[in-house]
């Protein structure tokens, strides 16, 4: 199979850089030391980023010892001034004819990955193939890009080959249909230039979190979710009645899709949004989206962003196949995510919260700073009909929907739940932004 070129003929790597900062910004660092790799300072908005960028014509831009000299370079003048770094990665692995020294190499720019783990943002695009270590850099940002056609992995189709027999191309081995689904990769661009303009638009939640508000959507967020708890929607037309400008930055669309994990802003606020999405599995957690999430909360509370939380969920994903993948850890990892941020957290219940789904996406009790629901949102342990069906399972069928109706009214509302203190404030879909807006201001 012949894949696509990742990157148009004629972006060379400083090229690169300069799509992603301010026209006439960028400022070459070791520029006369080559060896595949180009590293640069510029800004973006106004504000200051340092970048590298690999060149696969140069030993198909694999790294040598100079080569990890000038990203390392690059990545502590980004940690001694604070600001983001952003990599253009095309990468071959580690430079066979340098042995051990290009393996050190790696192993110094990995220790450098770790060392600015949530002290700046850092951001990977990865615009063609890069294997070995080349995959392993990406994966210790903060957020991992790649472009059409580009491809990563540890060993290439034709290691596998001949270590297991199997016969892959790149694409079915490490493309984007692989990595965008599996959680390696937050985001597919068409094209670098997109790459580049994606990266931008990070920054700019990222490095700026307040700025001028843009426009008010005038859309009510109760249009958009209906009122029977079995009818599906898209949670993200929630988040665009939201957001200012109706503007929402989503992270890892096609990984974990029953939960929305993005970047918008309420009032001129960045804020991170974490939301249950009914379209898919009807908005129940299972392992990966409980990853997808933890993850993402993580991230903001290292970068200071504020989580606005939107739950519609009916629970935990039950079965064999969910124990076995280890639904327990994973669920854990993202109650102990939210448990330990400490940037303010706010959640909104739109429809329903059940059972353990109910405490881990930021409950009150776990510690949210805020906690607001829909009037006709449902709270507790378990939905009516399967409550009866547990307390009332001697009862004849034709008693079980009165005693649903009865159950629900003493135990599931959301005034329930606001009466007894689990929730601060039960208030009307078209109140939310506001309410939300308020509550960012004052924490």
């Amino acid at each position: 199979m012949t894949l696509a070129l990742a990157q148009p003929v004629g972006i060379t790597p400083l090229e690169r850089i300069e799509l992603l900062c301010d026209p006439g910004t960028v400022h070459p660092i070791r520029s006369s030391v080559g060896d595949g790799v180009v590293g640069a300072a510029g800004r973006v908005e106004g504000r200051p980023v340092f970048s590298y960028a690999q060149d696969s014509s140069f030993a198909g831009g694999s790294l040598g010892t100079a080569h990890a000299d000038t990203i390392l370079r690059v990545m502590q003048l980004a940690g001694q001034s604070g600001a983001p770094v952003v990599g253009f990665v095309e990468s071959a692995g580690a430079r066979m004819q340098e042995g051990l020294a290009a393996l050190g190499g790696f192993g110094r720019i990995f220790s450098e990955n770790v060392a600015l783990s949530g002290r700046v943002p850092q951001i990977t695009v990865v615009t063609g193939v890069s294997a070995g270590g080349g995959c392993y850099s990406p994966a210790l940002t903060d957020f991992v890009l790649m472009v059409e056609g580009a491809s990563m992995f540890l060993t290439g189709p034709g290691v596998v080959r001949e270590a297991i027999g199997e016969d892959v191309d790149r694409a079915t081995l490490g493309g984007t249909d692989v990595h965008s689904r599996n959680g390696v990769c937050d985001m597919v661009a068409p094209d670098i230039p997109a790459a580049a303009g994606f990266a931008r638009s990070l920054l700019s939640y990222l490095s700026w979190p307040v700025c001028s508000p843009a426009p008010a959507p005038e859309v009510d967020p109760g249009d958009v979710v209906p009122r029977l708890p079995r009818k599906t929607y898209d949670v993200r037309d929630v988040v665009g009645c939201l957001a200012d400008g109706g503007s929402f930055l989503e992270l890892g669309p096609r990984w974990a899709r029953n939960m929305v994990t993005g970047f918008c802003r309420i009032e001129g606020r960045a804020v991170g949004v974490v939301a249950n999405q009914p379209r898919y599995l009807g908005g129940v957690i299972d392992s990966t989206a409980s990853e997808k999430a933890a993850r993402f909360v993580r991230t903001c509370n290292s970068f200071g962003l504020p989580l606005v939380v939107l739950v519609d969920t009916p629970g935990f994903m039950p079965g064999v196949a969910q124990e076995s993948a280890g639904v327990i850890r994973h669920g854990a990892s993202l109650l102990r995510a939210f448990a330990e941020a400490s940037v303010p957290r706010l959640t909104v219940v739109m429809r329903k919260a059940y059972g353990g789904a109910y405490i881990t996406m930021n409950s009150k009790d776990l510690g949210a700073h805020l906690t607001f629901a829909w009037p006709f949102a449902e709270l507790g342990v378990m939905a009516a009909r399967q409550a009866v069906g547990v307390i009332h399972r001697r009862e004849p069928a034709a008693a079980r929907d009165r005693l649903a109706l009865e159950y629900a009214d003493e135990h599931l509302g959301a005034d329930v739940a606001a009466r007894n203190g689990f929730i601060d404030e039960v208030i009307e879909p078209a109140e939310t932004r506001a309410r939300l807006a308020w509550g960012l201001a004052t924490l």
